[in-house]
């Protein structure tokens, strides 16, 4: 029996970061973020609003503290989305816990933890800022080089110190 070849996704725009590549994909205002570590084919003609996406990430990646002003819809569940907003509202070089979402939304940390992995925004929903009570925690659902971005992530925006530590959450400093 013969494979099918891998199937190549498409994305309007791909982000060169310092950890790899970011892709952004578009159908209306349904946008999906991801990073990426695999080749990759580009749309030969990019959509306004992913357009919107690259200049925002490229900010980021160059100021930690740029912000995003998107208008996006958020595909979740609504447990999903209010968590997105928690994070949301996490300011750059802070983190909270797993654990310090889930006792403001009267839920559990494992719940708070799968939303995370729901996110299809990331950057623009910094997922990234919630760690574990007594570590980095988990990041892009446990996949290839995860753990690195989101360390650099958090390097960026100052939440680690220069010896690589996790500075506490801004709740329990």
């Amino acid at each position: 029996m013969q494979k099918n070849p891998k199937i190549l996704k498409e994305y309007d725009v791909v982000v060169q970061a310092p950890f790899g590549s970011v892709g952004i994909s578009s159908h209306g205002m349904q946008v999906d973020i991801v990073f990426l570590n695999e080749s990759t084919v580009i749309k030969p003609e990019p959509s306004k609003i992913a357009l919107q996406i690259a200049t925002q990430i490229e900010s980021y990646l160059n100021n930690p503290n740029a912000s995003f002003n998107l208008p996006l819809v958020f595909k979740g569940t609504p447990f999903q989305r209010r968590v997105w907003g928690m994070i949301s509202a996490i300011p750059s070089g802070q983190t909270r816990t797993y654990g310090e979402l889930a006792q403001l939304l009267g839920s559990g940390p494992r719940a708070v933890a799968s939303a995370c992995g729901a996110n299809h925004l990331p950057l623009v929903v910094p997922c990234h800022r919630v760690v574990a009570k007594t570590s980095l925690g988990g990041f892009m659902r446990g996949m290839d080089d995860g753990l690195k971005i989101k360390k650099w992530l958090l390097k960026h925006e100052g939440a680690i110190n220069g010896q690589g530590i996790l500075k506490p959450p801004a709740s329990a400093a």
